[in-house]
């Protein structure tokens, strides 16, 4: 078995140093992830310069490019031997809801299951994380579980894990993802030199996060495992929208 891994907080970040080292009793690692944080940079990838690959001290390869930058680059050319499946994390923060579609983590599993391997992403659902060996434990439970009982191939999933002790989980729940309300006005300041500057707000408040949802599931002390896929059409909306259309 040989899993790669990546992340969007960088290849210094203790989630991914936890996350290597659980998953190194269970198969060949190899870790391809930025070389700073990246959180938020979503399914970009850099396309205008080129992309360099060094590797670390300890065994990790750093990229100056995104998490979708690190996974492509694994996948098409970079490793000599291709792996059997991609984790993105553990990420030091929740990806609930909307935040999947920003998420740095969650497009690295994107990407690695778009190029054809099953990918999980893995976050500590606080952005003060100290239980990283709750989050390691519940990502080897399900690699275990990809392997024995395989996963429909346009299927990723997206794990959010309470940070609290591994004993205080009261076990998994599968879950649809939530929404927040609009995120909260950009903050304005000035540099030094009096120009404006503007800094991104936080995200808003949970507006749907009843029972069923990823939000729900963590309040409750629960493992959040919600399936994605790669398809984002609106099936249900195609015959609507055929009809709405101009004729010619």
């Amino acid at each position: 078995m040989h899993i790669l891994l990546s992340n969007d907080d960088g290849y210094m970040a203790q989630g991914l140093v936890t996350l290597a080292q659980a998953l190194a009793d269970y198969a060949d690692i190899t870790v391809v992830a930025p070389d700073r944080n990246r959180s938020a940079a979503s399914n970009s990838l850099t396309l205008e310069t080129p992309l360099r690959a060094k590797k670390s001290d300890n065994g990790f390869i750093r990229v100056d490019g995104t998490p979708t930058d690190c996974v492509h680059l694994a996948l098409t050319g970079l490793l000599d031997q291709e792996p059997d499946m991609v984790i993105a994390g553990i990420n030091h923060g929740a990806n609930l809801g909307d935040d999947v579609l920003y998420s740095g983590t969650v497009a690295a599993a994107t990407e690695g299951r778009f190029l054809g391997l099953p990918a999980i992403a893995i976050s500590l659902a606080t952005f003060d994380p100290k239980h990283f060996a709750t989050a390691a434990a519940v990502a080897v439970t399900l690699m275990q579980k990809i392997v024995s009982d395989p996963l429909p191939k346009d299927t990723l999933l997206n794990v959010n894990v309470p940070d609290i002790p591994l004993n205080d989980l009261k076990g998994y729940q599968s879950t649809r993802l939530g929404q927040r309300h609009k995120a909260e006005p950009v903050i304005k300041a000035q540099d030094p030199r009096g120009n404006n500057v503007y800094w991104v707000g936080p995200p808003g408040t949970e507006q749907d996060a009843g029972e069923g949802t990823d939000f729900y599931a963590i309040k409750q002390g629960y493992v959040s495992v919600t399936p994605l896929q790669l398809d984002l059409t609106r099936h249900q909306s195609l015959n609507t929208l055929s009809s709405w259309l101009p004729k010619r």
